[in-house]
C-alpha cells in the first residue's frame, strides 16, 4: 500500500465550523476515526488536499438517554456505543451491530458516523492502484463501465456498513447539518441505490447526531456473515426488530446490509401484523427478504450463496427474539 499523499489538516472547534471548511475547500474531506478513509487515500481511491479533522468538534461524542430517546453524537466511537449500558439494554440491534465492525483496534477509533457514510465497496474497486490499472479500472474510478454488471449505466458496488441496518429497524433518524442550517430525515432516506453516490447528502453537509426514539416493547438484533471471525465487512447482514401483543406479532421490522449498494429495509412485512408466528409467516418473511437482497459479484464468494444466506438469518434471528423473554 502506497504513503499517504500530503494534505492539509484542519482542526475546527464546532460543527458550524467544519461545514463552512468544507463548503470553502472543494477538494476536502472530512475525517474522524480514519478507519475507512485513510486507507483509501493510500490506495488512491479517494483524493484530498485537505482533512477537516472532526475529533475536536464539541459534544460529537456524547451518548445520552433522554425522555424522547437515544441521542448520539456522529463522532461517538463504535468501542463507546457497543459497552454503553442503555445502548445494550434498550437498543440491542444497535450495540450488536457495533461490536461487530472489524476489530477490537478499529472500533476504538472507527465512529457512528464515519458508518453511516462508509463508502461503498466492490472487488474490482477496492484494490491497489497497479490491479485497478491492470484490470482496466470500473466506473467508479477512471474506468468506462460497471465491471459486475457489464451493460449496466451505474455502478454496483456495495454498502456495507454493519450500524445502518440496526439504525434503520430501530426507527432512527439523523441530524445533518450545512453550511444553510440542519434537517432531520430517517435513516434510510440518508442511502440511493447507487454505488458511485450512495449518500443524499451534499458535499458540505455532515451528520452531527443519531437520535434513536424509546423502544418499549421492542426486541432487537443484528447478526451478519463474513468470511473470517473478524475484521471483515459483512457478506449479508440483517438488523430485526419486532413487537408482540399476547401471543402474535404487533410489529416486524428487517433491514440488510451488503447485498445492494443502500442499506435498505424488506417490505411486505406489515402483513404479518395480528399474526402468528408460524411456519406461514415465517416463510412470508423468508420470501420477502428474498426479493430484498439482490446481492450482486461485489466480493469474491458466490452470489447465491450471499442471497440466500440473507433470508435465512432474517428467519432464525425472528425465531430468536420471539423465543426470547420479554
Amino acid at each position: 500500500m502506497n504513503s499517504l499523499p500530503d494534505f492539509q489538516l484542519l482542526r475546527p472547534a464546532t460543527a458550524q465550523d467544519a461545514v463552512r471548511l468544507r463548503a470553502g475547500h472543494p477538494t476536502s474531506r472530512f475525517v474522524a476515526g480514519g478507519t475507512d478513509l485513510l486507507p483509501n487515500l493510500r490506495r488512491g481511491l479517494v483524493q484530498a488536499k485537505v482533512l477537516i479533522d472532526l475529533g475536536g468538534v464539541a459534544d460529537f461524542t456524547d451518548i445520552e438517554l433522554r425522555s424522547d430517546g437515544l441521542h448520539i453524537g456522529a463522532g461517538a466511537t463504535l468501542a463507546k456505543i457497543a459497552a454503553h449500558p442503555a445502548v445494550r439494554l434498550q437498543f440491542a440491534a444497535l450495540a450488536q451491530a457495533a461490536q461487530a465492525v472489524a476489530g477490537p483496534t478499529h472500533r476504538v477509533a472507527a465512529t457512528l458516523g464515519g458508518n453511516l457514510c462508509l463508502d461503498t465497496r466492490c472487488v474490482y474497486y477496492n484494490q491497489s492502484e497497479p490491479w485497478r490499472q491492470g484490470n482496466n479500472y470500473c466506473m467508479k474510478l477512471l474506468g468506462e463501465g460497471c465491471r459486475v454488471a457489464k451493460k449496466s449505466k451505474r455502478c454496483y458496488a456495495a454498502f456495507s456498513g454493519d450500524v445502518a441496518p440496526a439504525l434503520i429497524v430501530l426507527n432512527a433518524q439523523v441530524e445533518i447539518l450545512s453550511p444553510n442550517g440542519s434537517r432531520s430525515i430517517p435513516v434510510a432516506d440518508l442511502y440511493q441505490d447507487d454505488g458511485m453516490a450512495w449518500l443524499t447528502m451534499a458535499d458540505d453537509e455532515m451528520i452531527t447526531t443519531i437520535r434513536v426514539p424509546l423502544s418499549d416493547g421492542w426486541s432487537s438484533a443484528y447478526e451478519k456473515v463474513q468470511v473470517r471471525g473478524a475484521i471483515d465487512f459483512p457478506l449479508a447482514g440483517v438488523a430485526v426488530a419486532l413487537k408482540r401483543d399476547q401471543g402474535r406479532l404487533a410489529a416486524l421490522r428487517i433491514a440488510c446490509t451488503g447485498v445492494s449498494s443502500r442499506p435498505l429495509a424488506v417490505q411486505g412485512l406489515e402483513q404479518l401484523t395480528g399474526r402468528l408466528l408460524d411456519a406461514d409467516s415465517l416463510q412470508t418473511i423468508v420470501a420477502q427478504t428474498e426479493l430484498a437482497a439482490g446481492a450482486m459479484h461485489t466480493t469474491l464468494v458466490d452470489v447465491l450463496y450471499r442471497r440466500a444466506v440473507a433470508p435465512v438469518l432474517a428467519r432464525r434471528m425472528v425465531e430468536r427474539l420471539w423465543a426470547a423473554p420479554d
